[in-house]
């Protein structure tokens, strides 16, 4: 990874953002920063903005009023700064791709003044597989992995590009709490150096890791990992929650909704 990465205090910012497919209002009035040392979740029930923040963000969708920023421009030219790995419902497990196929996908859009070739790419995509230590999977078909091993492979496969900022999307689901631990503590590491925005509904696990919550339900409130409390999270879901052990270590609680 790139550890002279130019980083700046404000990687995302929105401001007063208003987004609505037609008449029906998706987010409001939000306003959320995201500094350069952030590990940030972002949590929320079914249909309550998250996906659409996200793209926001990216620069996929425009807001009807207010502004986005990213690394201080418009999402849509600086985008290619950030590695993304979507949810799992996104992706066709069928198609027949390997591993190595799956991770180098992340390169498509990268550029030098050299290029790259097909060596560096293979290079590029065993590096990142070895970070995540699925490396000796490299040439098995991607359908036929696990769902935590899945998981690995498109963190890889986000990693590869070198971004400067990483934004996951649900990156522990239909995996074990084991696997979920082992994976935020990837993900802390990777923090040390980049940004991290993680979307999740596990709330009470997480909290061991992240720095921020941002929880959205049409509007944005960001709240440090040491405020949020079951009350919090009732607002939000709009049901009662009780905050439980998620695992025998004690690493994290569990938010029941």
């Amino acid at each position: 990874m790139n550890q002279e990465v130019n980083r700046q205090d404000k990687v995302v910012e929105l401001t007063n953002v208003y987004f609505s497919y037609g008449k029906v209002p998706v987010l409001e009035n939000v306003n959320l920063t995201v500094s350069d040392e952030d590990f940030l979740s972002i949590v929320g029930p079914n249909a309550g903005g998250k996906t659409t923040l996200l793209k926001l963000m990216m620069g996929l969708l425009s807001p009807q009023n207010g502004t986005v920023r990213l690394f201080g421009d418009r999402p849509d030219k600086t985008r290619f700064r950030i590695g993304y790995m979507p949810q799992n419902a996104e992706l066709d497990f069928a198609f027949p791709v390997t591993v190595m196929d799956v991770v180098m996908m992340g390169l498509l859009g990268k550029k030098t003044k050299q290029g790259l070739s097909k060596r560096f790419e293979k290079t590029r995509a065993r590096e990142m597989l070895d970070l995540l230590e699925i490396g000796s999977v490299h040439n098995r078909p991607f359908s036929a992995l696990s769902g935590g091993q899945r998981q690995r492979v498109l963190i890889a496969r986000a990693l590869a590009v070198d971004p400067e900022l990483l934004i996951l999307d649900e990156p522990t689901s239909n995996v074990d709490a084991a696997i979920g631990r082992e994976l935020f503590e990837i993900l802390s590491e990777l923090n040390k150096r980049i940004p991290v925005i993680v979307v999740t509904h596990d709330i009470g696990f997480v909290s061991y890791y992240v720095k921020n919550v941002a929880c959205v339900n049409r509007k944005v409130a960001v709240h440090p990992t040491s405020g949020i409390t079951g009350e919090i999270i009732s607002e939000i879901y709009g049901s009662e929650v009780r905050m439980v052990r998620h695992d025998e270590t004690g690493h994290g609680r569990a938010a029941s909704v």
